[in-house]
């Protein structure tokens, strides 16, 4: 059973009161989403930590596609034309459209030991911080309610003005993601707004993650304009840091 098959298995049994179906059915409910099988994003990404990690405008234009029945994704062009990335929790490669293996790097998170914010990447690196940043914000929330993962409901907050829900998220081990436990908060209609969490390959401390411009691509609400900014030490957003920029300019679902 695919993870999207289960959690749509799994949600017959959740009370359409609790938070993690409204969350879901605000983004297009798992009925909708359990007819795609891959999404693929037209982006663009800048900010800061590209430029830091030696990679600056490595996704200027770029797409990716990601699979919603397993933890894959690809994104191409990738350094050069003909290129492609191939990204798993267990196995990060570049290869060319032609099928050659230009690169190849097994338990690719072992790679980041010992990093800091400034530790140059190579392509293998990125490819592999990419493909599951990505996945894990293009899957959810749909992913919530798939075997392994667990929700619970954080009392609300208020930020500029409004009442945001919350949602921390426990990630299983088998899943390569930013950290185990992360945060999602939305607003009151369901939408993801902010998303934190500490990306332990950066070593950098944690960050908030806001989500504007929601769009309806093939009946799925799709942010499309994301910016990621660092958390001081006293939990407080640094607003004029954008460690990753994200711009979406087209979904496609198939």
């Amino acid at each position: 059973m695919s993870l999207v098959q289960a959690a749509a298995h799994d949600q017959e049994d959740l009370a359409m009161s609790d938070l993690a179906t409204t969350v879901i059915n605000a983004h297009g409910g798992l009925d909708r989403y359990a007819q795609y099988s891959s999404a693929t994003v037209h982006f663009r990404s800048g900010g800061a930590l590209w430029a830091m990690k030696g990679q600056d405008g490595i996704f200027d234009k770029a797409a990716v596609r990601v699979d919603l029945r397993r933890q894959h994704a690809s994104h191409y062009p990738f350094t050069a034309p003909g290129l492609h990335t191939s990204f798993t929790a267990q196995r990060v490669a570049v290869e060319s459209d032609a099928g050659q293996l230009v690169a190849e790097r097994f338990d690719p998170r072992a790679a980041f030991a010992g990093h800091d914010l400034e530790t140059p990447w190579d392509d293998l690196h990125v490819a592999y911080f990419a493909g599951y940043a990505m996945w894990t914000y293009l899957t959810s929330p749909f992913t919530f309610t798939s075997p392994g993962f667990r929700t619970e409901e954080l009392p609300p907050v208020i930020e500029d003005g409004q009442s945001w829900n919350r949602l921390k998220v426990t990630f299983p081990d088998e899943i390569a993601t930013h950290c185990r436990e992360q945060t999602f908060y939305f607003d009151q209609e369901g939408l993801l707004r902010r998303h934190d969490y500490t990306a332990e390959v950066l070593n950098a401390g944690p960050a908030a993650h806001y989500c504007f411009d929601h769009k309806n691509f093939e009946g799925i609400m799709v942010p499309t304009r994301r910016r990621v900014h660092p958390l001081g030490e006293d939990g407080v957003v640094v607003p004029d840091i954008e460690l990753v920029t994200i711009d979406v300019d087209h979904v496609e679902f198939s």
